[in-house]
């Protein structure tokens, strides 16, 4: 009898003792599932991104040693004259946009858009600036005599893309790419943190390594940078 009873104050021991360790490998699983699934959709939406950006961060660490051809590109044309009447109304120095029936012949006759683009406008001349991504250009309209010159100066595939990689001249909607591809990197960053910690156990390595990816840039900014 002695010996059942003990067995008997054991057992719900025993019982009580598995149901934390159960408890915590489901916990487990669940987190794993969740930060895999994270951690591959982040991955596939930033995949080429990445790749884009990592390809332009060594080509802008070597801009000065990649030589870049510019090619400019020179059109006219000459403003009807019921449009050059109609800028004599034009304010004789203002930032505002061109009327808009000027605007729809400029992307008729030379293919250019100007419309809502802020003016350089001075009694002789109306001046557009147009940077695009990996070069620049420009359209002037002399108001005495309507003629218009329209410039666009291209410097390669490479300088397009290290624009692409710093937002510049990019417009609105690149603009909130970056940002929407900045989000999914740091989703994929920190759901690969965690994967790393849920697998530290089995892999020694895992955070010597991730101390030394901290440790060198680190070093390298305290002693060579200045």
């Amino acid at each position: 009898m002695t010996e059942l009873a003990a067995e008997n104050q054991i057992e719900p021991t025993s019982r009580g003792a598995k149901k934390p360790k159960a408890a915590l490998n489901g916990a487990r699983s669940f987190w794993l599932k969740q930060l895999h699934s994270w951690h591959w959709i982040s991955a596939a939406v930033s995949l080429v991104g990445m790749i884009l950006f990592a390809v332009t961060g060594i080509t802008l660490n070597h801009a000065a040693s990649i030589p870049g051809e510019p090619v400019t590109v020179e059109q006219t044309a000459t403003l009807p004259a019921p449009l050059l009447q109609r800028l004599a109304a034009y304010p004789q120095e203002t930032t505002e946009p061109v009327p808009d029936a000027v605007a729809r012949w400029s992307a008729e006759a030379l293919k250019v858009q100007i419309a809502g683009r802020p003016t350089e406008t001075t009694p002789e001349e109306i001046y557009v600036a147009l940077p695009i991504p990996g070069g620049d250009g420009w359209l002037t309209i002399d108001r005495a005599t309507g003629e218009a010159v329209h410039e666009k100066t291209t410097r390669g595939w490479i300088a397009y893309l290290n624009d692409l990689h710093k937002g510049r001249n990019a417009g609105a909607v690149w603009f909130w790419f970056i940002d929407v591809f900045a989000v999914a990197c740091v989703i994929f960053a920190v759901t690969g943190l965690g994967l790393m910690w849920l697998h530290a156990r089995g892999r020694p390595s895992t955070w010597p390594l991730a101390a030394l990816g901290l440790l060198i840039p680190v070093v390298i900014a305290l002693i060579f940078i200045h």
